[in-house]
């Protein structure tokens, strides 16, 4: 069977984009060049601020994220994948606007993270104030009688600032040191697993280790969409 051809709406930021698609790329696992998949990205970064809006009540993202997954669909892709988590307060907008499956990465995570810790209770997300505020992880961890632990503000504040000192000036060691506070501050609190539910945040944290397990959304969606291009998996 033809594997299928992959696009990915990106742009938010385009170092995540660039993670995602290298992923992709290490985790299909080719032994020649025609062995790899076809992906298409679109990376546009010039989206409006899906922070702004949710946060702010500022311009909407909707039609420019809209208008650039259905320039993935003309350009041939057969599936698509979200390389941002906040974004994903918009799915069903996006899933409407095509006529081909996107896959869902906070779905994904929160599946991946029942099978590696059995029994899991209590869950650490670690994400934008949009993205906390509309209840991203949130919704889709109730389904399981999973509870995400409360996040102080001011630890909520340090996630934020971090994500975006990494955004616009690259690791740091600020940057890093705050969200390793922020990461043990969820575990003093009885997380049982860490979820980096933003893509910049496995970049930030990349070789840092810590007492409970550490889920990837960027790892777990890009291992989804090896497998589903290569038609191992339905969704």
């Amino acid at each position: 069977m033809t594997d299928k051809i992959v696009g990915i709406l990106g742009g938010m930021g385009p170092e995540a984009t660039i993670d995602l698609f290298s992923r992709i790329v290490e985790r299909t696992h080719a032994r020649r060049d025609e062995e790899h998949l076809r992906i298409i990205i679109d990376n546009n970064p010039k989206m409006p601020s899906r922070q702004d809006a949710i946060l702010k009540g500022r311009e909407s993202p909707v039609p420019a994220l809209c208008e650039t997954a259905r320039n993935l669909e003309r350009a041939g892709v057969d599936f698509l994948v979200i390389a941002a988590n906040t974004p994903h307060y918009f799915y069903d907008d996006i899933a409407q606007a095509v006529h081909i499956p996107v896959l869902h990465l906070i779905e994904e995570a929160a599946k991946e993270t029942i099978r590696l810790v059995p029994g899991i209770g209590q869950v650490g997300v670690m994400a934008t104030s949009a993205a906390m505020k509309i209840r991203l992880y949130q919704k889709s961890f109730e389904k399981y009688n999973i509870q995400v632990v409360e996040v102080p503000e001011p630890v909520q504040q340090q996630i934020q600032s971090s994500i975006f000192s990494f955004k616009y000036e690259g690791l740091t060691p600020q940057n890093t040191g705050a969200m390793v506070a922020a990461a043990e501050c969820l575990i003093t609190n009885g997380a049982q697993a860490l979820v980096m539910g933003c893509t910049e945040i496995p970049l930030i944290l990349k070789d840092k280790a810590f007492g409970v397990p550490m889920i990837d959304p960027n790892e777990i969606i890009a291992l989804v969409a090896v497998a589903y291009a290569k038609n191992q998996i339905c969704r």
